[in-house]
């Protein structure tokens, strides 16, 4: 008893802060749904379910979302073969390349493929901008280093003499990766799907940039319900509808990536030097690094090319307020704001996910203790059920009263970043602490070290670098959230995404130069970023 209420203490920050921040704000936004001038109405749920746009929008999320996971599945396996099992030169650089695009804002992938696909642009002879193959690609674009560093992680920790024996017993390649390998990949590969699957159904910025109006996804459609048309009951019902199946999708999820032992020993085998049957891999890596840059040079060439020539004059006109003042603020001061409302929400969420992370990865040592812990997992697992979008507009609708006014505080935008973010570092960490031996913890107890002492002395030289890289997938994140910060943004303090899209909606050939040189801004930002956080990763431990 006295460990499950040592439990339940150490669990009720976590839980405080979760309920207000978390619960509160999507309670609100699932009110508005059901509830009709004060009375209990789930039929105005399903009069709006009914109506023929909302199947439309329902059907193109769905096959969008299930075509670019195919797609992204098959580019990726090559890739996650090659850059963890052979010893490929510069092999740290290219996951880190193929890394970037998964935390680029969204907006900046969006603009990215409007330059590449656009009227203009290098592919722009194809006709695709402005079609659904655009945001497909955009999708697969995005989404392609989660199957990268999902099947690799578990490709890289894969035990090599299965494979070995079959070869040496007359099987050929392709028999040995169709009959030995891919079997035992089956969970990384199924559990990256439907990561992938859930990341393109609630994808934001880059369905809104490509799509609009014309081709909207459940997430952009709520979004302009909310913005465009006020319907707030419409955009609650379908937040209902996305929150119900993003969460049957997630406990799918949760059980085909389940492993039978998660706190077993790993074992990490070496990359071995290429050979001549690597080469058709090598060459499919290399197509999908040039698939994955092509849109970013478009971008930096965008960027670049002022009237008939180029220059810098994009970028020098980010300290101004853009052509006909279309925004209230310089792009520059924009830039400042995101760089202050991420760090703050980096240590926000590096602090919750540390806590969450040690509470749900302690060893039970009874029935009662398992259950609560149970529980409490699944509790923190909640934020990964809701779009960013609903969130932003449960905080919009909820946190605007007393003793919960937070409509003017300057936390209100990193608090929200916090909550999009925890996701990362709670993946980040939890399976590095989940790999700690118990018995380690036990014998400093018995030393006579106090229980923060045991955490300096063991845990805390096993998880000081994935802490580092979970604080980098934060920071980037947070940098380039616009799901919810598009709803919690000020007028006059907008983060740089947010800037972006504006002047991306604002006529003007100066307008959009500064779009693009903000985006290269944004997206250097986060390379950097990004390298930092491939240097700092734990050989065969977690996807993300």
């Amino acid at each position: 008893m006295r460990r499950v209420l040592a439990l339940l203490a150490l669990a009720a920050g976590p839980v405080l802060v979760l309920g207000v921040l978390f619960v509160l704000p999507v309670g609100g936004m699932l009110s508005e749904g059901f509830v009709v001038d004060g009375r209990f109405a789930p039929g105005a749920v399903l009069d709006v379910l009914a109506r023929p746009r909302v199947h439309r929008v329902a059907w193109f999320t769905l096959w969008s979302s299930a075509v670019a996971t195919a797609l992204a599945v098959l580019l990726g396996l090559p890739a996650a073969y090659a850059l963890h099992r052979l010893r490929l030169p510069g092999r740290h650089a290219v996951r880190a390349a193929l890394l970037v695009p998964f935390v680029l804002p969204t907006v900046v992938v969006g603009v990215a493929f409007r330059q590449l696909l656009g009227e203009g642009g290098p592919l722009g002879f194809l006709g695709l901008d402005g079609t659904p193959v655009a945001i497909v690609a955009g999708l697969v674009f995005f989404n392609v280093a989660v199957v990268v560093r999902t099947v690799g992680v578990a490709w890289e920790s894969l035990d090599p003499r299965p494979g070995q024996a079959a070869a040496a017993l007359g099987a050929s390649p392709w028999q040995v990766l169709r009959t030995v390998t891919l079997p035992a990949l089956r969970p990384a590969v199924v559990g990256a799907a439907s990561v992938v699957f859930l990341f393109c159904a609630t994808a934001f910025g880059i369905v809104l940039t490509l799509g609009g109006v014309r081709y909207s996804t459940v997430e952009t459609e709520i979004y302009l319900l909310t913005t465009t048309v006020f319907d707030l009951q419409a955009a609650a019902a379908l937040s209902v509808l996305q929150i119900v199946v993003v969460v049957v999708l997630l406990a799918v999820s949760a059980r085909l990536r389940a492993v039978p032992d998660p706190t077993a020993q790993r074992t990490v085998v070496a990359a071995r030097p290429l050979r001549r049957g690597d080469v058709p891999v090598v060459l499919a890596t290399l197509v999908v690094l040039g698939a994955m840059l092509a849109p970013v040079a478009a971008l930096v060439a965008g960027s670049l090319s002022v009237g008939d020539g180029w220059g810098l004059a994009n970028y020098r006109a980010l300290s101004s307020a853009g052509d006909g003042q279309a925004l209230l603020v310089p792009v520059s001061d924009a830039l400042l704001m995101s760089l202050r409302t991420a760090v703050d929400a980096t240590w926000m969420a590096l602090l919750l996910g540390g806590l969450v992370s040690v509470v749900v990865t302690r060893r039970s040592r009874s029935a009662a203790e398992r259950r609560v812990r149970s529980a409490l997992d699944g509790f923190f697992m909640l934020p990964l059920g809701v779009s960013a979008v609903t969130l932003g507009f449960g905080f919009l609708i909820t946190l605007d009263r007393p003793p919960l006014d937070l409509r003017d505080s300057p936390l209100l935008v990193p608090l929200a970043q916090a909550l999009v973010a925890l996701p990362l570092v709670v993946r980040t960490l939890t399976p590095v602490l989940a790999g700690v031996d118990d018995r380690q913890r036990q014998a400093a107890a018995s030393l006579g070290a106090s229980p923060w002492r045991a955490v300096l002395t063991v845990d805390l030289p096993v998880v000081w670098k994935p802490a580092l890289a979970a604080s980098g997938f934060a920071f980037a994140a947070s940098l380039g959230e616009f799901g919810a910060t598009s709803f919690l943004a000020r007028d006059d303090s907008p983060t740089l995404p947010v800037v972006i899209f504006r002047l991306i909606g604002h006529p003007g050939e100066m307008n959009y130069g500064m779009a693009l040189a903000a985006s290269v801004v944004l997206a250097a930002t986060t390379a950097v970023v990004m390298l930092a956080v491939e240097r700092l990763r734990v050989p065969g431990v977690g996807a993300f």
